[in-house]
């Protein structure tokens, strides 16, 4: 794997600032190794545009309070 460290380091400045950080930029470039790094794929807090599950989570946000005080 490819060492990403300033990118890593600039999502965690980002998410000391924010609660939401969107990972954005051409396909197939990294971003889902990127966030992978930072939390699983199970988390709450991991979402992927691209996957059904995620997207029904999104089409309903009033359920996504559950996960965050």
């Amino acid at each position: 794997m490819i060492e990403r460290q300033r990118p890593l380091d600039q999502i965690k400045q980002a998410l000391r600032r924010s609660r939401i950080v969107l990972l954005n930029s051409p396909r197939q470039c990294g971003k889902t190794t990127l966030a992978r790094q930072l939390l699983s794929e199970d988390s709450v807090n991991y979402f992927d545009l691209e996957d059904p599950v995620s997207l029904a989570r999104l089409a309903a946000p009033e359920g996504l309070s559950a996960y965050w005080p």
